[in-house]
């Protein structure tokens, strides 16, 4: 993490509430290392012999997984979480839980979590990280479009960063069988999902209009892109490498919430995470992602200005 990034979080967990602050479980160096174990085990296997991918990239990532993805939710997503519901007791189904770190920092919380993934590597690191910080939750193998809660068995269903990783078939049964299995008065949470209307795609290809191609021209188009462990993959077009191409990540957009559970959802968004981060924060951003953001929603003032976010950071309230 750097000095910067690190300053910054200070900063704002100074502002965190005295209620979610209370019950943060401290990262002692057994628990992290615990953590770290498991991450080297059952998530990063072969990422040193990996093609593409270099001692820095390796530690970057090590670095996010073991500390600071959970810095970052306990700073932003959970006080934006709990200003929206209160999480304590809580039942809470988390899907795209990955290795963890959203799952302790809610369940630290007093809610009653039920992290889901498909990624076994990763779910073993979470069990492990929840077993290190004393939190129980549940922990499985699930592909989010085969969900199957009768409807009331969650008060908040949460997509963290996933979302994008689903072919669409999947992003569709899997928003419509979420939306089902809310109760009234339910939070929908979309956490960190890259906006497909957005101008630029920092998340895989970092090149300007990517997530505006369709699939098929945007995999012919990844080796234009600047990452070498990006655009050396996608040379040859198999059925397989086509899928590793939907799954590394295309952005979504309001469009599949339309379809999947109906267009007046987006009439009951009850708060985006830049919003709830203050007006500091927008004046912060470069101007030209002030200014693209302002004609978007001069295109299209009945939708939420959450939706023209460079990411889709929303909570959706059922009625």
């Amino acid at each position: 993490m750097s000095v910067g990034v690190k300053k910054l979080l200070k900063s704002v967990m100074n502002r965190v509430p005295a209620h979610l602050k209370r019950t943060q479980i401290s990262n002692t160096s057994e628990r992290l290392a615990r953590v770290r174990e498991a991450i080297d085990k059952h998530y990063h296997q072969g990422w040193r012999s990996k093609e593409g991918y270099s001692a820095t990239a390796y530690e970057h990532d090590l670095n996010a997984h073991l500390t600071d993805r959970l810095a970052n939710d306990r700073a932003f997503n959970i006080p934006w979480i709990d200003r929206a519901k209160p999480i304590r007791g809580q039942r809470i189904l988390e899907i795209g839980c990955g290795t963890g770190s959203s799952t302790v920092a809610l369940a630290e919380q007093g809610a009653a979590v039920t992290g889901i993934d498909l990624d076994e590597g990763a779910l073993e690191v979470a069990r492990v990280r929840a077993e290190a910080y004393g939190v129980k939750c549940e922990i499985k193998a699930l592909n989010a479009a085969d969900l199957d809660y009768a409807p009331g068995s969650f008060d908040t269903i949460i997509f963290f960063a996933c979302l994008e990783h689903m072919t669409m078939p999947e992003r569709l049964s899997s928003l419509r069988r979420a939306w089902d299995s809310l109760p009234a008065d339910g939070l929908m949470v979309i956490v960190e999902t890259p906006n497909r209307l957005w101008y630029f795609d920092h998340h895989t290809s970092r090149l300007p209009f990517f997530n505006w191609l369709p699939h098929d021209l945007a995999f012919d188009y990844a080796k234009f892109s600047e990452r070498e462990a990006f655009k050396d993959v996608y040379g040859t077009r198999t059925a397989e490498a086509e899928l590793h191409f939907l799954r590394r990540g295309r952005g979504a957009s309001f469009h599949e919430l339309d379809v999947a559970i109906g267009p007046d959802c987006k009439k009951h968004v009850a708060s985006s995470l830049a919003r709830h981060r203050g007006v500091l924060h927008r004046l912060r951003k470069p101007r030209l992602d002030r200014q693209y953001k302002a004609l978007m929603r001069r295109i299209y003032p009945s939708v939420h200005e959450g939706f023209f976010d460079p990411s889709l950071d929303l909570i959706i309230r059922k009625p």
